[in-house]
């Protein structure tokens, strides 16, 4: 009979230099930021679609929502197939299903076909977004890790970005297939890369498991507490955030009376405030501790957050009333998630990909509910989005002190 043998704590890289350094970063960087850009680079296209097939706003806008329900799905399978087989296969097989969504989305006559490219897109680009990070702790300690995180996180924060006014721009001079065709030849280079750049990191035994061990990984991960407080943690900091995606567009153009290009550009600074915190958190991390700087920033978007309120109440309806608290969030998050993803991914290096997919699946599913609420409970007045908001950062502060305790 198999010994067992408990899990090490924090294991070090096996025997045997693994190449780490600025072109290895960088390539973990672009995988990080593929699945998301494709994502928002393809939004404008939308009308442009919807003109194309005659089709009605709310059957296009199935490209959007199949592809984020498969992307959820995705960050769950990857990871653990990623503890199976090794990181390196899972990436590239992901790359090769992105590449093949691209196509057929580039290829479609139909919108069923679309969305049935898109789908496969977003799923096989969500296997970069999960597995980058469950390969930094392969290579990294503990506090490392979430130093290294915060960068994957900037970078994965700024392609998107700006990828939605090159997907407008290109709709204009090229039409919507114009957009995987560019997806596709990024999708390629990334793919070439990988094979040549990207070594193999996970260095446990990996001898045949029966399947139903990569269930029980989760299983085992979901009752150990320490877990539970980051993955909540970093699924209502999510949740807020897109309480806010769900709810601000929506301030911004009908209650404000804005155009949406307006609400574009001055989301920007919302990114850029989420920038700064992650290059806080990659300063700080190391020497302040992972714990203390998920409590720090858990604590600064509650108080964000309580704010927005009556500042929205007595400063007025205005764009500075909407977005100054947001950005201020948005800096405070990024002090905190990559800490987040860190520590869930170290509670038990063995089965750090089930970690990463099955934080990554929560946040995804709890964000999805978030906006769908937040839609329906629109009163005409900002506070529907501002009380959503605060009820996840409650959360969020809730579930960061649970991981205190965790173990």
């Amino acid at each position: 009979m198999k010994r067992a043998v408990p899990p090490p704590r924090d294991p070090a890289p096996a025997a045997g230099p693994t190449p780490v350094g600025g072109g290895l970063l960088l390539l973990l960087v672009v995988l990080t930021a593929l699945g998301p850009t494709a994502m928002q680079i393809f939004i404008p296209a939308l009308p442009a679609v919807r003109d194309a097939f005659a089709s009605s706003t709310a059957v296009v806008q199935l490209t959007f929502s199949l592809s984020t329900l498969a992307m959820a799905a995705s960050t769950l399978v990857a990871g653990s197939l990623a503890d199976r087989f090794g990181r390196r296969p899972v990436i590239i097989g992901g790359l090769g299903l992105f590449l093949a969504g691209t196509a057929i989305a580039f290829a479609a006559g139909s919108i069923p076909e679309l969305v049935a490219g898109r789908t496969l897109q977003a799923a096989g680009g969500a296997t970069g977004f999960v597995l980058t990070r469950t390969i930094v702790r392969d290579l990294f300690g503990r506090e490392d890790t979430a130093r290294i995180i915060a960068y994957l996180t900037m970078g994965m924060v700024v392609a998107p970005m700006f990828a939605p006014a090159l997907g407008g721009l290109l709709t204009d001079l090229y039409g919507w297939r114009s957009v995987f065709a560019i997806g596709g030849g990024a999708g390629v280079l990334v793919l070439l890369s990988v094979l040549w750049r990207l070594p193999e990191t996970h260095r446990f035994d990996r001898g045949v498991e029966e399947p139903w061990t990569l269930l029980a990984s989760m299983g085992r991960l979901l009752r150990i507490r320490a877990f539970q407080g980051y993955a909540l943690t970093g699924a209502f900091s999510m949740s807020l955030f897109f309480s806010f995606l769900g709810g601000a567009p929506f301030v911004t153009v009908e209650v404000l009376g804005r155009p949406a290009s307006e609400y574009g550009l001055v989301f920007i600074l919302v990114s850029v405030a989420f920038i700064l915190g992650n290059f806080l958190a990659a300063r700080l991390s190391a020497r302040i501790g992972l714990d203390r700087m998920i409590r720090i920033g858990s604590a600064l978007v509650l108080l964000f957050a309580a704010v927005s309120l009556p500042l929205m109440a007595y400063a007025g309806w205005n764009l500075a009333t909407l977005f100054a608290p947001m950005a201020a969030i948005a800096f405070a998050q990024g002090t905190a998630l990559p800490n987040v993803q860190a520590g869930a991914v170290s509670v038990d290096p063995r089965a750090a990909g089930a970690a990463s997919g099955l934080a990554s699946f929560l946040q995804m599913m709890m964000a999805a509910v978030a906006v769908q609420i937040v839609g329906s409970i629109q009163n005409g007045t900002p506070y529907p989005t501002l009380l959503a908001m605060l009820v996840c950062a409650i959360g969020m502060m809730a579930a960061s002190l649970w991981t205190r305790r965790g173990g």
